[in-house]
C-alpha cells in the first residue's frame, strides 16, 4: 500500500457494504445456524456466487441484492483458525450481548430481554436480501435458495421482513434514509456536497482510513474487501412517543415543532438548518438540497438545530466539539418491520413494530460503539453533561432534553425510552473471494 489513492476493488466487494438501499424497498434478514462444518462451508461456497458485488450497479433484477455477513461464533465453527480470529476487531470477537454496558443496552434493552437467538452462539451466518419491492424481494430469496436449502446441517433459525412505509418514514414519522457518506473510490455520491468523501479505509478493510491506517484481518484473503457490520432490532414505543410530544406542546403546531428539535429535521425530512420556522415538504423531498448544510458558521450554538438533537449527535458535521467527526462517521441503513400505528392513537395495540438498524464501517469501536455510547447516551462531547438523545437514548424516566432559545432555554419533561433493543450481532462481511475462502477451509 503506498500514498498514492487505490482504486477499490469493487468486484469483490459485498454491494451491500457501499450501495445506498432503493426506494421504495423490501427487505428480508435470515439468520442460520450451521451444525455441520462441512456444510456450512458448502453454504460459503454457494453464497460466493449468489451475493452481488458493488461493481454491479444493477443488476438484471434492478436495484436488488444479497448479502451475507457471518459472526464471530460462525467463523469459528467454520474451522477458521484462533490466530486468525484473533486478528479481528476484539468487540467483534466478543458479540453485541457482551457490550451491552458500553452501548445502553441495559433494562428492557438488556440482552436478557432479546428475541431469540439474536445475541446467542447459535447465529452464524446473516443473509440479506434487498429489493425495491416484494415481488422483486421474494425473486431474490429464491435466488438465494439453492445457496442453503438441502444442506442439512444449516439451519434457518429466525427471520425478520421488512419494508417500506408509502410515506418513506420510519414509525415515529420522520423521513429515513436522508444521509450517507460519500467512499473515495466507490462511485457513489455522498447526501451532503460539502462533506468530502472518507477514505475507503473508513468503510472497507485492507485500505487505508482517515488516518492513515489500514485495517485487514489476517489472513488477507479473508480480511481484504470486507467490512463489519452491526445488526439491530429496535422496538419503537410509537404511542409513547406521540403522548409525550402531546403533553409536552402547547397546541398542534408546538407538538411539530417539537418533534422537529428533538430529531433536528422536520418529518417530512427538511433540516431545521434549511427550514428553521416551518416544514417544507418540497425540501424534504430533494436529496439533493436536504442534507447539504453545515453547523459551524450559522448555528454554532444550536438555537436552530439544537447540538443534543438526533441528527446533530450522529453527525456534528463542523460543529465545535471533542474529537474529530469524520473518524466517526458511519453508513448507516433503516428498514422498517412491523405495521404503522395508526394515525392519532396514543395507545399501544400490542403489536411489535420498530426499526432493523445496519451499521457499516471497518471500525467497531471508534465507529458504532463510540457514537452509541459517547454521542448518543452521553452529551460530554459538546458540554451538556449526560444527557442523551432525546429520540433513541436509553432514558429511565430522569433525564430531559433541553432547546436553546432567547432569553430563555426551553426544558421539556423527562424523557421516557422510546426506543427499546430486542436483539443484535456484530457481523463480518467477507469480500467474495473470502466467502470462497471461507469454502474452501480443510481441517
Amino acid at each position: 500500500m503506498s500514498g498514492r489513492r487505490v482504486a477499490l476493488e469493487l468486484d469483490d466487494i459485498q454491494r451491500g457494504v457501499l450501495a445506498p438501499r432503493p426506494t421504495p424497498y423490501a427487505a428480508t434478514y435470515l439468520a442460520f445456524r450451521i451444525g455441520d462444518r462441512a456444510h456450512g462451508r458448502e453454504l460459503m461456497r454457494r453464497a460466493s456466487e449468489v451475493v452481488t458485488s458493488a461493481a454491479d450497479s444493477v443488476t438484471p433484477l434492478g436495484e436488488t441484492w444479497v448479502s451475507v455477513a457471518v459472526t464471530c461464533h460462525g467463523l469459528e465453527v467454520l474451522g477458521v483458525p484462533t490466530a486468525s480470529l484473533e486478528t479481528f476487531a476484539w468487540e467483534f470477537r466478543q458479540g453485541m450481548a457482551a457490550r451491552a454496558g458500553a452501548l445502553g443496552d441495559d433494562g428492557e434493552s438488556g440482552p436478557e430481554h432479546w428475541e431469540a437467538p439474536l445475541g446467542t452462539p447459535d447465529v452464524h451466518v446473516v443473509f440479506t436480501a434487498v429489493a425495491p419491492d416484494p415481488e422483486r424481494l421474494a425473486v431474490a430469496i429464491e435466488r438465494a435458495r439453492p445457496a442453503y436449502e438441502q444442506l442439512t446441517g444449516v439451519t434457518a433459525i429466525w427471520r425478520q421482513d421488512c419494508y417500506a412505509l408509502p410515506t418513506e418514514t420510519e414509525h415515529f414519522g420522520y423521513r429515513d434514509g436522508v444521509s450517507h457518506p460519500a467512499v473515495e473510490g466507490s462511485g457513489i455520491a455522498g447526501s451532503n456536497r460539502l462533506e468530502a468523501p472518507l477514505k475507503a479505509g473508513e468503510f472497507v478493510l485492507g485500505y487505508r482510513d482517515e488516518i492513515g491506517g489500514v485495517q485487514m484481518p489476517q489472513p488477507e484473503a479473508l480480511g481484504r474487501n470486507g467490512s463489519y457490520a452491526v445488526f439491530r432490532k429496535l422496538h419503537q414505543d410509537v404511542a409513547s412517543f406521540r403522548r409525550y410530544l402531546r403533553q409536552a406542546a402547547t397546541g398542534p403546531e408546538d407538538e411539530e415543532l417539537l418533534a422537529a428539535k428533538m430529531m433536528g429535521r422536520w418529518r417530512s425530512g427538511a433540516p431545521l438548518a434549511l427550514s428553521p420556522h416551518h416544514d417544507d415538504p418540497a425540501l424534504g423531498a430533494d436529496p439533493c438540497r436536504r442534507n447539504t448544510f453545515l453547523y459551524a458558521r450559522e448555528d454554532p450554538a444550536g438555537f436552530v438545530t439544537p447540538a443534543g438533537c438526533h441528527i446533530r449527535r450522529a453527525n456534528p458535521r463542523d460543529a465545535s466539539v471533542a474529537g474529530e467527526v469524520r473518524l466517526h462517521r458511519m453508513i448507516r441503513r433503516g428498514a422498517v418491520y412491523g405495521p404503522p400505528l395508526p394515525d392519532g392513537d396514543l395507545e399501544n395495540d400490542g403489536v411489535d413494530r420498530g426499526l432493523m438498524f445496519a451499521f457499516i464501517g471497518a471500525h467497531l469501536g471508534r465507529q458504532f460503539e463510540f457514537v452509541q455510547s459517547q454521542w448518543m447516551n452521553d452529551s460530554v462531547f459538546f458540554g451538556a453533561g449526560d444527557a442523551k438523545d432525546p429520540v433513541t437514548g436509553s432514558h429511565d424516566g430522569s433525564g430531559d432534553f433541553t432547546i436553546p432559545r432567547r432569553p430563555v432555554r426551553r426544558r421539556l419533561p423527562p424523557l421516557p425510552r422510546f426506543v427499546v433493543t430486542r436483539g443484535g450481532e456484530y457481523c463480518f462481511l467477507p469480500g467474495l473471494r473470502a466467502l470462497g475462502w471461507l469454502g474452501n477451509l480443510r481441517d
